[in-house]
């Protein structure tokens, strides 16, 4: 139906199963077709006007056409009381109508492979899942980045160094992760590469400018309509522009602050727009967003303001983000990471820091490139450069970590330390 808000009624739907279950499902949108008699069935003509879906009043519908299925398919009488063990039954197949109208159909499954099988064949056989209530999620003693497992995922700037360290890590801990770039074609060559390894769907590339709203905007809908919601949002995309105060010119720390803090601002406003409509119906599970800062956002650097201070301004509006988005459950947290030495930021042999600080002067008596690398090596007390799997495991923490937001993680190999 041409104007209908597809994204927004699936991420609302994603919610719902969330909270039945406290377990990440998929939530996918099928061709309009004949609705399966064991499909749950939702009017939300009284939540839909004028071209507009009123968010909490969708969810209000959803929620009280779920109960009443529930209560219809529940276990009773001499079943209910001998048979404490019943797993939860669960709709696979959700028809959206207005009226007589059939709005959509999605389909739901514990993956996206699963999902897209399922709207194929038409196969609307009940879900299962273990009983639970809409209450906190409990972390067992699995291993820290069994917390990614199944979730819903969007790196930026995830096509290459840090960002391709982050998808690499997430797509091997079960999470679907979106490849979010402006280098599409080197997000779609990844998703390939990780989809081949691991022998499933784990990752699907979505084209991106973070310093564009409109691109930003599109593509969160397009995760949502894709997927049904989001479970962690990584804002990782970001440039550097070494140079003086004294030099610099304006167009150049505008660039540079304009991808790594208001770029940040504009994802995290997207995000948290897409998180909070799942919030509606799933008012219990809890969501992130992270912001990869860097040390530089925690102590300035010499010669490079502009990249600085945007850092500087991330960890400001994390704090700020995190007061106000706790409100829907959704927590916001900065990880600061010392130097990727190994990453295309750093050694670039054309457009590297290390070619840029050994032009800028930046490294006294540096002659070679060799020279610059092993000057920064020396500040870290590790005697190394951070690595994806030291950021990974930052962020396995933070997901895991229910009663943390607001906060900026250094991981410098103890260059940067806490106050």
């Amino acid at each position: 139906m041409s104007g209908f808000d597809y994204a927004g009624m699936a991420s609302i739907i994603r919610g719902q199963y969330l909270c039945a279950t406290q377990t990440p499902w998929i939530v996918v949108r099928g061709d309009d077709g004949k609705a399966p008699p064991e499909a749950i069935t939702v009017d939300i003509g009284a939540a839909w006007s004028n071209g507009t879906l009123d968010e909490a009043g969708a969810a209000k519908l959803f929620q009280e056409a779920f109960a009443a299925w529930e209560f219809e398919m529940a276990p009773s009488g001499v079943e209910a009381v001998t048979k404490p063990e019943n797993l939860k039954k669960l709709p696979s197949c959700v028809i959206i109508r207005q009226a007589e109208t059939v709005l959509a159909l999605y389909w739901i499954d514990a993956d996206i492979d699963a999902a897209w099988k399922r709207m194929r064949e038409q196969n609307a056989a009940l879900l299962s899942s273990p009983r639970s209530s809409c209450g906190a999620l409990g972390l067992d003693a699995r291993l820290r980045a069994g917390v990614v497992k199944n979730r819903i995922a969007l790196v930026t700037g995830g096509a290459q160094g840090f960002g391709e360290e982050i998808v690499r890590g997430l797509s091997a801990s079960g999470a679907l992760v979106f490849i979010a770039d402006l280098n599409y074609a080197g997000a779609e060559a990844l998703a390939q590469k990780i989809n081949a390894a691991e022998k499933r769907t784990a990752a699907i590339p979505a084209a991106v400018n973070v310093s564009d709203e409109a691109s930003v905007e599109g593509m969160f809908r397009a995760v949502a309509d894709t997927a049904g919601g989001l479970d962690l949002c990584v804002s990782n995309a970001g440039v550097l522009r070494a140079g003086s105060v004294l030099e610099q010119d304006l167009e150049e720390f505008r660039f540079v602050t304009g991808i790594n803090y208001t770029g940040f601002f504009i994802v995290a406003k997207h995000a948290a727009k897409l998180l909070r409509r799942q919030y509606r119906t799933a008012k219990d599970w809890k969501t992130d967003i992270i912001q990869i800062n860097s040390k530089s956002g925690l102590e300035g650097s010499n010669k490079n303001g502009a990249y600085a201070g945007g850092k500087f301004g991330g960890i400001g509006l994390t704090a700020s983000f995190a007061l106000e988005l706790v409100d829907y459950n959704i927590k916001v947290n900065a990880i600061c990471p010392g130097n990727f030495f190994d990453g295309p930021l750093w050694s670039d042999p054309e457009k590297g820091l290390f070619v840029q600080y050994l032009a800028a002067g930046k490294v006294p008596g540096a002659q070679t490139i060799a020279d610059v690398k092993a000057f920064y090596e020396a500040k870290v007390p590790m005697k190394r450069g951070c690595t994806g799997a030291d950021v990974m495991r930052a962020i396995y923490y933070i997901v895991e970590q229910e009663y943390e937001t607001g906060q900026a993680v250094p991981v410098t190999g103890g260059q940067v330390m806490l106050h």
